[in-house]
């Protein structure tokens, strides 16, 4: 995320702070007329980068998945490394450019339970691209579909076979167009009074042919993006899902709801594994729910999923096919006296992300984000506060059902900075042993709260810098020091 350029801008880089990082706040894309309003199937409910960082998936509540395409290192022709090599710089943000989209959900009902199903996209995960082919998963509550967007030539048929002014019929040809002779002779001396219009196995054409006859010609020329459904997976949770997973081997993903997890695999979708399962025996006897689920970046046989009581368990699928027990278990000990009503509503953990490179796990709950080393199970390495100010107005929260709201979280590509949502829309840098990270908040603000970008700095003696204005109206701009 930092700005490339040549010898001289990467070494004076190299050698101060990295520059400071601009945000921007919107909750739908195009542009709109001062004052007007934003409709509610029209505001990002999820969004999505792929591995390579050239493509952007964004989803809404109203069913739709909108693609885009990178276009800064397509117009230099090369990444960001072959770039630093040349004369020009690299833009410093990139940019990316519309590239189609497709109505991935329709609003359901399911009549066996009377319950309405919405077509709000909750996930989007990226699959491994082949044939110069991208592949998608997308879900709701209920129902995981699987797309394959490919560019297809547009085949359009120039000419016609006959000549329409000498067609005849239904497309016959006339006896007249092949020949004036009305009584024709076989090579065998025989003579036959049948036309040239009748296709039999003994027809014979004049020299030359026939001339009002032509061959069809097929042209492509134009190319158009298709977006085709090869799989739908559903009928498998009888919960909302909450969560869904690539796996690093291409072939297989996860879904997660409340109480299981279940595999799957993409090329079948009338079958799934279920390998994690805490439903009781009693219903009265659950004490825990599964918030969240996410695959291993690189081992295939890893995952991890948080659970409401604001635990991380680590299972591997080798050990068993139904994975009752875990390898690991990322808790945090409670402080002795600060237990109290609230204590085990804010743990319950709503998001957790592997970092790239596998390392590290990123687990948000209601007041702070915790960065988790996978190789030490004691504790957290580092815990970011997002909003302790809220922590006096818990009973408050608490009777408005704020306090069971939940917010995602997510990893940059570098590991170097983290995001989460939060009400204030604030921006705080944090300052971190293992690496410098960052926390923003993309929710879209609650009713009557402050709708404010704030920026800190976390060194010795730093104030609050800058203040944007997070404002649903595209065309308002706030900025102040």
């Amino acid at each position: 995320m930092d700005s490339g350029g040549g010898g001289e801008v990467a070494s004076s880089a190299a050698a101060g702070p990295p520059a400071p990082l601009e945000w921007k706040f919107s909750q739908v894309f195009g542009e709109r007329a001062a004052g007007e309003e934003v409709q509610e199937v029209d505001i990002i409910s999820a969004i999505e980068f792929d591995k390579s960082g050239d493509h952007l998936a964004t989803g809404d509540r109203g069913g739709r998945v909108v693609l885009f395409e990178r276009t800064d290192t397509k117009e230099h022709g090369g990444n960001r490394r072959d770039l630093e090599r040349m004369d020009y710089s690299a833009s410093r943000h990139p940019e990316f450019r519309y590239k189609t989209e497709f109505q991935s959900h329709e609003p359901e009902f399911d009549y066996l339970k009377s319950l309405e199903i919405e077509e709000k996209i909750n996930k989007i995960r990226w699959c491994q691209t082949a044939n110069g082919a991208l592949f998608l998963l997308s879900t709701n509550d209920k129902t995981i579909k699987y797309w394959k967007v490919q560019e297809k030539k547009v085949k359009k048929i120039s000419e016609i076979n006959i000549d329409p002014s000498k067609a005849g019929g239904n497309g016959s040809i006339p006896s007249s167009s092949a020949s004036s002779n009305p009584k024709q002779f076989l090579a065998n001396g025989n003579s036959s009074d049948r036309s040239y219009n009748s296709l039999s196995n003994d027809l014979s054409f004049p020299p030359g042919g026939i001339l009002s006859l032509r061959l069809p010609v097929v042209t492509s020329s134009e190319t158009s993006l298709v977006a085709r459904c090869r799989r739908v997976y559903a009928h498998a949770h009888d919960y909302h899902i909450n969560s869904i997973s690539n796996n690093s081997d291409g072939e297989t993903f996860i879904s997660a709801d409340d109480l299981r997890i279940n595999l799957w695999n993409l090329e079948i979708s009338n079958q799934s594994f279920n390998i994690v399962d805490v439903k009781p025996a009693n219903m009265e006897d659950l004490t825990e729910v599964i918030t969240s689920a996410e695959f291993h970046p690189t081992h295939c046989n890893t995952l991890a999923y948080s659970s409401s009581k604001g635990s991380i368990r680590l299972i591997d699928l080798r050990q068993s096919a139904l994975c009752d027990s875990h390898s690991k278990l990322f808790e945090e000990q409670e402080a002795p006296g600060s237990r109290s009503f609230f204590t085990e509503i804010i743990a319950s953990i709503s998001d957790v992300k592997f970092a790239r490179d596998g390392r590290y796990l990123l687990s948000r709950d209601y007041m702070t984000l915790k960065l988790w080393d996978i190789n030490m199970d004691s504790g957290p390495v580092s815990t970011f506060q997002v909003h302790e100010y809220l922590r006096p107005k818990l009973c408050d929260l608490y009777e408005n059902d704020s306090i069971f709201d939940k917010f995602e979280c997510c990893l940059s590509g570098d590991g170097r900075r983290v995001a989460t949502g939060s009400y204030r829309c604030g921006l705080v840098l944090f300052n971190s042993v293992i690496s410098v990270l960052s926390s923003l908040s993309l929710n879209p603000p609650k009713k009557n709260a402050s709708n404010l970008f704030r920026i800190f700095g976390r060194g010795e003696g730093s104030t609050e810098a800058t203040t944007l204005e997070a404002s649903k109206n595209p065309m308002r701009y706030f900025y102040q020091n």
